[in-house]
């Protein structure tokens, strides 16, 4: 017998359900807002959220672009109504399938599919709006692929420093974001070396926020790849999901979806992406070629949750390569002298 829902998520229903009321009779219209997807030569798993816009919206309008017409305060990104329990089609080489949203109206599926390695997009509609989501096909071929955090290791978020944080996330212009030096040229470096391998980021974030993720990861040149985030809401079981116990669960169902793939683990040690890597090493023996860890302050570590586990120490004696380095620049250079990547030419 299934348990009966945690009251706060009930709460959340109800306060759901009366804003969505109100907002209908002034005239909203129900929506898609399109994630990007991925998937192998035989099945995609399609991402996607459906929410209440305002009159006159069109589906275009709220799917993930790349060049908004003018900067956003990250407030925004966290304002917004679902709509629970949502039918959406999506089309995925000429075939129609209907999928029900969830309770928070993140649509998580996987569909079947026939589809050539490399980029494309599917169709999502309501009624008689669509709107196109990118998915990238990965083929059957080895390579190393790339999973990494996002929040202070590819983007400088603080979050070592609560109320720095906040700042960062809800008060700042999306445009005013900086990345941490020197990450993007070695995410690209790391592309050319290997062949244009898949590049997923995965964080604790909310799916609230990942239009925004998107288009800073365009502007500073990151390489695209699906962002594999979570929702901020109550649970069945209690108030808020655990962030480390998402991570751990993607990290092992990627790499059990795509047992073609290696993988270079990117991180920092302000949280618990040293452990939840060291874990996947230990879980998945020979499947992990690098762990990368951009190294906080000392300062950072100390608010974050006190000096962390040196990375060697939490690895086994037959773990891959590590680096470590404070900047993307550093861990370049790391990598370049374990022979992962190809010596730095002058510029």
């Amino acid at each position: 017998m299934e348990s009966r829902p945690h009251w706060a998520a009930r709460a959340e229903d109800a306060v759901i359900a009366r804003v969505g009321a109100t907002l209908r009779r002034r005239h909203w219209v129900t929506r898609v807002e399109p994630y990007t997807g991925y998937g192998t030569t035989g099945w995609v798993r399609v991402f996607a959220r459906a929410v209440l816009a305002p009159p006159g919206t069109r589906s275009a309008q709220v799917a993930e672009s790349d060049h908004p017409r003018r900067p956003v305060r990250g407030w925004r990104s966290f304002v917004s109504a679902q709509v629970p329990f949502q039918p959406v089609d999506v089309v995925v080489a000429d075939d129609r399938h209907r999928v029900v949203a969830d309770r928070g109206g993140y649509l998580d599926a996987v569909l079947p599919a026939e589809l050539e390695p490399g980029w494309h997009e599917i169709r999502l509609g309501i009624g008689d709006e669509w709107v196109a989501a990118p998915v990238r096909v990965v083929g059957p071929e080895p390579t190393t692929a790339v999973i990494s955090d996002i929040d202070d290791t590819v983007m400088v978020t603080a979050l070592p420093r609560p109320l720095l944080a906040a700042w960062n996330a809800l008060v700042l212009h999306e445009h005013a974001r900086r990345e941490v030096p020197g990450m993007p040229e070695l995410f690209r470096r790391w592309q050319a070396a290997h062949g244009d391998p898949p590049v997923f980021y995965l964080s604790t974030g909310a799916w609230n926020v990942a239009p925004a993720l998107r288009r800073f990861l365009h502007r500073r040149g990151f390489p695209p790849g699906p962002l594999l985030l979570t929702d901020w809401g109550p649970t069945n079981t209690g108030w808020f999901r655990s962030g480390a116990e998402h991570k751990r669960r993607t990290l092992h169902r990627l790499m059990t979806e795509l047992p073609q793939l290696t993988w270079a683990l990117v991180g920092d040690d302000g949280q618990h992406d040293p452990q939840l890597y060291a874990e996947a090493v230990a879980d998945h023996p020979g499947r992990v070629e690098v762990v990368a860890i951009r190294r906080l302050s000392p300062a950072e570590q100390l608010l974050s949750h006190g000096i962390p586990l040196p990375l060697h120490a939490a690895l086994a004696d037959d773990a891959p390569a590590v680096a470590v380095g404070s900047d993307g620049h550093e861990l370049l250079l790391r990598l370049v002298d374990e022979g992962l990547l190809p010596p730095v030419g002058p510029h």
